[in-house]
């Protein structure tokens, strides 16, 4: 059944080479990961500092410090400090939907530009905060600059970046995220020990300066040449910027492909309720599939929750910090290997590759809790430092798969005309599952204890077996051909064959 499951590209590849001039605008346009990286690291950071917690959640500051009764899996359970983390991605959620309109109607730009603004603003009234009300609002407009950059970023890193490099560039952005991640837990580190107890406002705040250099950065990028191309009729001028970018005058192949992938996205006037048509079944299944397990490998509980964690097996506050700093540069150190691996390897090794490292990890973390952390004192330093070695190798296998590739997959697999709605869905789908992750994660970990792992585990279980038998390998195929992979695969074939359509449906056989 297995067989024909991973397909070879066509072996077409246009002209061109990187370029300094893309190198340096793909650099601007994937440092927005490094705010949502940064947001993730600092959330986990602050909300694990004795004063941050004191001044806007008492209750939890009175179970960790004074509650000897609560067990240790429900000293954090407060569905306010859930709201803090997760209000963030509920509100980036409602504005990706209003980012792909822009997008798509304006271009990739400005929805770079309005992100970063966004960003700005929320890090600064985030700051400031000196109550429950302004901290929430300032983490919507965080939210909002979330929701516009993480559904611009991506399509423009794969729009800019030559084919048979696009997995490289794509991962650029996930780099990014570790990069902002590393750099929180590293503040936070530092700002737990100011005294007087105010640290937490320059960890919030520091948020503004990677979203000034984007926003700054943004006004000097250039458009894509496909959004050019689809937004308005100057065709010179989107040849012309082509063969900049490519670094070469003979990009007559490319530009025609995107071209006619513009007619046929002028054509969609309502690119949502398109994509529901049969035809893009694969891609809108992947779109959902694809952000929805990677928010169900759990890594995001490690990146929120990381401090808190190590708190409830018994690590200091500062010890607690210390851990998540080393785990966050592990990550980045396997994301920054993914980039030598991703165009010589494919996708879909290295899905399987971190699958497995997760699941092995997850299964003996839970494990190690189960056996070795009751509800009451704390793990002995031998297992404590196990768990942090396990979370390191459940961390390294994400670094490899899910974490760059989740990104990578979902912005090279639509076709031009309904690319700004699928990424959308993308977008809306790894934010709702952020949002309910961090929602409930606290709850369940009261709730579940150790078994927590073993449930996260049981879903990489589900999405390695899904990718084996439904993901085709996009390695090396130029992204506007990439719609004869799904003709060409035993299932999602039927999809294409039954549209019965030349232009539409045809797949070009190699």
């Amino acid at each position: 059944m297995a067989v024909g499951v991973a397909i070879k590209d066509d072996g077409k590849q246009y002209n061109g080479k990187v370029t300094l001039f893309v190198l340096l605008s793909c650099m601007v346009a994937a440092s927005g990961g490094i705010i949502f990286g940064y947001d993730v690291g600092v959330s986990g950071g602050v909300t694990s500092m004795e004063p941050f917690l004191k001044n806007f959640f008492p209750g939890v500051y009175i179970k960790m410090n004074e509650d000897t009764k609560t067990s240790n899996y429900c000293k954090f359970d407060s569905q306010l400090l859930t709201t803090f983390t997760s209000s963030l991605y509920i509100a980036g959620l409602i504005a990706s939907f209003f980012a792909s309109l822009v997008t798509r109607d304006y271009g990739r730009r400005p929805s770079i530009i309005i992100g970063g603004l966004a960003y700005m603003f929320g890090a600064a009234l985030g700051g400031a905060a000196y109550n429950i009300y302004m901290l929430i609002v300032g983490r919507v407009l965080l939210g909002i600059g979330l929701g516009f950059t993480n559904q611009s970023v991506p399509l423009y890193l794969s729009e800019m970046a030559p084919s048979k490099y696009r997995g490289a560039f794509n991962v650029a952005f996930q780099i990014c995220v570790s990069i902002g991640y590393n750099t929180a837990t590293l503040i936070n580190y530092g700002t737990v020990r100011i005294k007087g107890g105010w640290g937490w406002r320059i960890s919030l705040a520091m948020a503004g300066v990677p979203a000034l250099v984007l926003a700054f950065g943004a006004l000097f990028l250039p458009e894509t040449p496909s959004s050019l191309i689809q937004i308005s009729n100057d065709h010179d001028k989107a040849k012309k910027l082509l063969q900049k970018i490519r670094g070469t005058n003979d990009v007559h192949e490319e530009f025609n492909d995107l071209i006619e992938a513009s007619y046929a996205s002028k054509a969609i006037k309502h690119p949502f309720k398109n994509l529901m048509q049969r035809k893009y079944r694969p891609q809108l299944i992947m779109s959902i599939a694809i952000p929805f397990f990677q928010q169900i490998t759990g890594i995001n509980v490690i990146s929120f929750y990381a401090p808190i964690l190590f708190l409830t097996i018994g690590s200091g506050e500062s010890a607690s910090l210390m851990s998540a700093t080393v785990t966050g540069i592990v990550g980045s150190t396997f994301t920054l290997i993914t980039v030598l691996l991703v165009d010589k390897l494919g996708r879909r090794p290295l899905f399987h590759i971190g699958g497995i490292q997760m699941f092995i990890s997850q299964m003996l973390i839970g494990g190690i809790m189960a056996t070795k952390l009751g509800d009451e004192g704390s793990m002995s330093k031998e297992y404590a430092l196990a768990v942090l070695i396990l979370i390191c190798v459940y961390i390294s296998g994400f670094g490899l798969s899910w974490g760059p590739l989740g990104w990578v997959v979902t912005s090279e697999i639509f076709p031009l005309e309904v690319r700004s709605a699928g990424q959308s869905v993308v977008v809306a789908v790894n934010l709702s599952m952020t949002f309910i992750i961090a929602q409930v994660f606290l709850a369940m970990l009261c709730h579940l204890k150790s078994g927590i792992f073993f449930f996260f585990g049981a879903w990489v279980v589900t999405m390695s077996v899904f990718v084996y038998f439904f993901l085709p390998e996009t390695k090396g195929i130029p992204i506007e051909k990439m719609d004869q992979i799904w003709g060409k695969h035993f299932f999602w074939k039927r999809f294409i064959d039954s549209n019965g359509d030349e232009e539409n449906g045809k797949i070009v056989e190699a």
